[in-house]
């Protein structure tokens, strides 16, 4: 049926990106602490219980689709033929997981100053930064033929996730730098180190 119009319409337009950037834009103007999930969903032009079908709470709504890209990097690791070498493929996966468009790039940077400075989204993230960690340890366990909560395969993911973080903190502390090119650089870096 075409030609609805009103919150309906709206409703079924409305995607978890689209829903994200309406968080995001009022979290840089507002606050996020001071935002409302109700505000959210006015803004979205849905209902609260709406919001909650695509976000379990608000501090879900800056991770946009986190999740799914979590799981898309695990498959993409599973499908590595095990000729190729641990660190470069981790490395590849890294950066694989943190290509957006150019369109995404500034909604991408006002996240991550959200998730790395709100003190509420820094402790969530936790939660989600475990997930991450556990695909990188799952595969190095894996090309490693250890249990994957052994130490090694437990301090790669750590540290694949701390040259990610380190290189985040340069992105947004350097406006002008560019995304890839700055973890490229850790990566590089956390690479040499491993394989010395």
């Amino acid at each position: 049926m075409t030609g609805q119009t009103g919150a309906h319409a709206t409703r079924r337009a409305t995607t978890v990106a689209q829903l994200s950037h309406i968080g995001l834009q009022l979290f840089i103007e507002n606050g996020f602490d001071e935002t409302t999930v109700d505000e959210i969903a006015a803004a979205a032009g849905i209902g609260r219980r709406t919001f909650f079908r695509y976000f379990a709470s608000k501090n879900d709504l800056p991770w946009g689709d986190f999740d799914e890209l979590v799981e898309r990097m695990r498959a993409d690791l599973a499908a590595v033929p095990d000729s190729e070498p641990l660190y470069a493929t981790l490395t590849r996966a890294v950066l694989d997981f943190n290509t957006y468009p150019a369109s995404e790039l500034q909604y991408h940077r006002e996240r991550m100053q959200l998730l790395m400075t709100v003190p509420s989204l820094v402790a969530h993230s936790t939660l989600r930064y475990e997930s991450w960690r556990e695909v990188i340890a799952e595969f190095a366990a894996r090309r490693l033929g250890e249990p994957v909560g052994s130490l090694r395969p437990r301090m790669i993911g750590w540290v694949y996730l701390a040259a990610s973080l380190g290189a985040y903190e340069q992105w947004l502390h350097d406006p002008g730098s560019e995304l890839l090119e700055v973890l490229r650089s850790a990566l590089d870096i956390l690479s040499e180190r491993l394989t010395a």
